[in-house]
């Protein structure tokens, strides 16, 4: 997943490289003869966009000082494309008979033109000065992992602070598994320890072996073994193996290396190891464990004894140690190697935590497994085999985890919806496929895992496999988990207690058996039979693309298909496939919660499944529990997540109304509320860069706002994010099918779906977040911090802000400033002639706005937007609005202005003009001709 400072250099880049090699700028560069310096620049650009390509790839972009360096290449990416639109302006804007001002314009370009050569060389040398891109060192260790990691990172960086603040003490290996007293682990459960170091498991085996061979670990655990997981994982050879160590332990032999017993029978070894599992306490150590599939297929080996045992889990991935060892896991340092290599112990803080069984072993479904996002760039490469994305884990303490004391509340009607559209897809005898979208936290897998789970949908069908679409996708992995669970279909529902030592070389298709193999193993499972398969998170058309053409091949004319996705696109592009023949929908979106059923779901979290009447009570906690409703906004994730803590929390008003006013720092820090910010990030980490700027974008307007898809398509193109409507409304609606942006107004005049969005209130908390942490933003409110961290382009100023003319200047570097957004009331100095570089002035529905203060707008020469939309006291523009030839977008609607002045005529580039109550698009003419023969189309808006 792309850093934020990466994609949005990336898109000022594109951008920028775009502009100065257009005809425009090297006519530009012609007359003021400084095409030497243009070509240096563009030259220097392409090979900085060339390096954020390889910072992506290689993982670097996580890097801070990269980051650093990314930040700053997007400001001198912003100053060329200032400087070369303000030369194209000095052309463009002047009369060539003027020979000295002329003259003094060449001056100034040529000027301009060697400092801003001198920034860009100077931020290009940087990357030399500081190896920036080394190939030696490689920069993707512990902190280049995911965003969507969050939940574990916040471990790891609360134990190294608290490693600081206790001067270097470090928790000790051999005492987190001798000491029966230390509540941390369990004395009597099953205690996992997971293992991760910064450098991969560089010193993992000398500082378990250090633990495995000492004196009291010995003692207190008669029976030891250590093995390396292999792959393929055979479960028969795994329990061989720890079986002759433990012999050889409990013997007293040191380096257990007895004489091999000859092969005993299945049953017999299952009788032996039964033995040593349920009547002793043991100690065990695994090597080289990738993934949590691994770690599920494991762990059912064994069985809660409740007499103490330990397992040590050695892994490379930092979500693998941190969710074997349970979901509420802490971190602790247990030894530094160097300065930037550290190896950390994952373990569950309390005993009451731990929930080590075998109840869900046995599932046909595939244990919930995390993943990371495939975003678009990766995909092509993805499906091949050669993305470099690392596996990951990004559903991190899932809202399927989080949801499932609460489930199906409010929820009854889209379960049933969907089961009988099942139903009603089992008596066709064509391939048929259900998608369910949403956006992320609504509890989609937790709804189809339940409906998969019903014994009225088991009845339906013969076989049936739930598969989670893991990351980097690889179709021979999904293929083979369908085996597995159609192979686990055959068996009887109650069986042996170990009958999964049966080799599994002869049950389950072979790691090395390969795609072709795969779909005859599938298709002999599935003969004459009606089968469910659940793909749950698929986020990409072309993971679909790879796995569709292998069920066809099966030829099951009885095949149903459930997916679950985030984005309606993906939803759409599976369903309406013509080869498909649909003959009814099969698309569902997934909703909110209605406001009565996230009461009740809220409740029954808080005061833990107890009927209560919040309003009869407590009604001291009415008021705020609907503040953090109305944040929640229907959200199942947010609300039970945010009630679970509630619910160990004094039932006070004060302390909630204290939540909900802190609630974006609260997600973000606090480690019983993270689950929802690590869910949300998926859906943002997933979007590509361009996506990514326009979504931020989204932060200047703020939470509970509407806003039109006039204004906000308007401002993309004046801002560049687009050169055209067809691609800025292509841009609205995949945020929208990405469930990124709310609609709110279905429209009404097109086909063109929505006229209106907001953003949800916690996304919209994300929004703000990270266009501030880049410094893209600069919301103006009450309370906000004076202190920037560097430039900021787009400034909005909100209704509550009641600053001064002197502290505006001193936030705000105003001259660097491209948009600027007022809401409420208007003060003559939220706007100055230094703005040079303006480019969109948004003042719709500003109070107090009067005509005096809009005499000078003729001298922000670079506005393309212009809205003055709602104020009803504008009468008239002033004649120095035709100096804004580069104005494309005019909103003079619900104004009292009746007549425009002659200079509009000047306005070449204008194309959209909304006014009284109608809007008109001037097309195809020239506009020296407006006076007579203006042709207007009527446009929607």
């Amino acid at each position: 997943m792309e850093h934020t400072a990466v994609s949005i250099g990336k898109f000022v880049l594109n951008g920028v490289l775009e502009y100065a090699q257009s005809a425009a700028t090297e006519v530009v560069a012609l007359h003021f003869g400084v095409q030497r310096d243009k070509a240096f620049i563009i030259g220097e650009l392409e090979m900085m966009q060339s390096f954020l390509m390889v910072a992506h790839d290689e993982r670097d972009e996580h890097n801070k000082v990269v980051r650093t360096w990314v930040k700053q290449v997007s400001d001198v990416a912003y100053d060329v494309e200032d400087g070369l639109q303000d030369f194209f302006i000095r052309v463009h804007g002047r009369s060539w008979w003027s020979i000295p001002r002329a003259f003094f314009d060449r001056h100034h370009v040529a000027k301009q033109m060697k400092e801003l050569r001198a920034k860009v060389e100077e931020v290009s040398q940087r990357n030399v000065r500081y190896s920036l891109i080394d190939r030696g060192s490689k920069t993707a260790i512990a902190f280049d992992l995911p965003v969507t990691t969050a939940a574990s990172m916040f471990g790891v960086n609360e134990a190294r602070h608290e490693n600081k603040n206790e001067s270097g003490s470090r928790l000790d290996l051999t005492q987190l598994i001798v000491n029966n007293n230390n509540k941390s682990l369990g004395s009597d459960q099953i205690g996992v320890i997971g293992l991760w170091g910064t450098s991969g498991t560089v010193g993992h085996a000398s500082i378990i072996w250090e633990a495995y061979e000492n004196t009291d670990v010995k003692l207190n655990f008669l029976y030891r073994a250590w093995v390396s997981v292999t792959r393929p994982f055979h479960r028969k050879a795994f329990l061989e193996s720890i079986v002759e160590q433990f012999r050889a332990t409990s013997a007293g032999v040191v380096d257990f290396l007895l004489e091999p017993e000859p092969e005993k029978a299945s049953h017999e070894l299952a009788h032996e190891y039964t033995r040593y599992v349920n009547k002793n306490r043991y100690l065990i150590v695994l090597t080289e464990l990738s993934t949590i599939e691994e770690w599920h297929r494991i762990k059912s080996c064994f069985p809660e004894n409740k007499l103490g045992s330990r397992i040590i889990v050695s892994s490379k991935h930092l979500e693998v140690a941190s969710l074997c060892s349970g979901q509420e896991s802490i971190a602790s340092e247990l030894k530094q190697l160097s300065a930037e290599q550290t190896i950390y112990a994952f373990y569950l803080q309390s005993s009451q935590d731990i929930s080590y069984s075998l109840m869900n072993t046995t599932s046909p479904t595939l244990p919930y497994t995390a993943e990371n996002e495939i975003q678009e760039d990766q995909c092509d490469n993805g499906v091949d085999g050669k993305m470099m994305v690392q596996e990951s884990l990004a559903r991190t303490n899932t809202m399927a985890c989080v949801l499932e004391e609460f489930q199906l509340i409010g929820r009854e009607k889209e379960k049933a919806d969907i089961i009988e559209l099942i139903r009603e897809h089992t008596f066709s005898q064509s391939f048929q496929v259900i998608a369910v979208w949403g956006m992320g936290g609504l509890g989609k897998t937790t709804l189809i895992k339940d409906v998969y789970h019903r014994q009225e949908v088991s009845d339906m069908f013969g076989k049936h496999a739930f598969v989670t679409v893991l990351r980097p996708f690889k179709l021979e992995d999904l293929l083979r988990s369908l085996a597995d669970q159609f192979q686990e279909n055959k068996r009887e529902e109650k069986k042996r207690a170990l009958d999964f030592l049966i080799d599994t070389k002869k049950e389950i298709p072979s790691k090395k058996v390969g795609v072709a193999k795969l779909i005859e193993e599938l298709a002999e499972h599935l003969k004459g039979k009606k089968c469910l398969i659940v793909l749950d998170d698929l986020s990409s058309t072309m993971e679909w693309d790879k796995i569709m053409p292998s069920l066809l091949e099966i030829k099951n004319p009885c095949l149903v298909i459930v997916i679950t996705t985030r984005r309606e696109d993906i939803a759409k592009y599976c369903c309406k496939k013509p080869e498909y023949l649909q003959e009814k929908e099969c698309i569902r979106l997934l909703s909110r919660l209605q406001d009565k059923h996230a009461c009740d779901l809220f409740t029954k979290k808080v005061f833990k499944n107890k009927t209560t009447d919040l309003a009869n009570q407590y009604p001291e906690l009415v008021a705020p529990a609907e503040l953090i409703l109305k944040k929640c906004n229907g959200l199942p994730l947010a609300i039970v997540t945010i009630a679970g803590f509630l619910a160990d929390q004094p039932k006070n008003a004060a302390e909630w109304r204290k939540l909900n006013e802190h609630i974006s720092v609260e997600l973000e820090m606090n480690p019983n509320l993270k689950v929802i910010n690590a869910v949300l990030m998926k859906s943002y980490d997933g979007l590509p860069y361009y996506l990514k700027s326009c979504f931020l974008y989204m932060s200047i307007f703020g939470e509970d706002r509407n806003v039109s898809r006039r204004r906000l398509v308007g401002r993309w193109i004046a801002e560049g994010y687009s050169r055209d409507r067809a691609v800025a409304d292509k841009y609205f609606m995949e945020l929208i099918e990405r469930s990124m942006i709310l609609p709110t107004q279905q429209s009404v005049c097109s086909r063109k779906g929505f006229d209106s969005c907001q953003l949800h209130d916690l996304i919209c908390d994300i929004s703000i977040a990270e266009s501030m942490k880049e410094n893209l933003v600069l919301r103006l409110e009450e309370g906000c911090s004076s202190n920037t961290q560097g430039t900021v382009r787009h400034l909005a100023i909100s209704s509550n802000w009641k600053g001064e003319k002197r502290e505006l200047e001193s936030i705000v570097e105003v001259s660097r400033i491209r948009s600027l957004t007022v809401f409420g009331k208007w003060s003559p100095f939220y706007i100055s002639d230094k703005m040079r570089f303006l480019r969109v002035l948004d003042l719709e529905d500003t109070e107090d706005l009067a005509d005096h203060h809009l005499e000078h707008i003729g001298k922000h020469l670079h506005l393309r937007y212009l809205s003055l939309r709602g104020c009803e006291h504008i009468h008239y523009l002033p004649d120095s609005v035709g100096n804004l030839r580069q104005l494309e977008t005019l909103d003079i609607k619900h104004t009292s202005i009746l007549m425009l002045p002659k200079t509009i005529t000047k306005l070449r580039k204008l194309r959209y003009l909304h006014a009284g109550n109608e809007v008109y698009f001037m097309e195809g003419m020239s506009l020296p001709c407006v006076p007579y023969c203006i042709r207007f189309e009527r446009h929607d808006g």
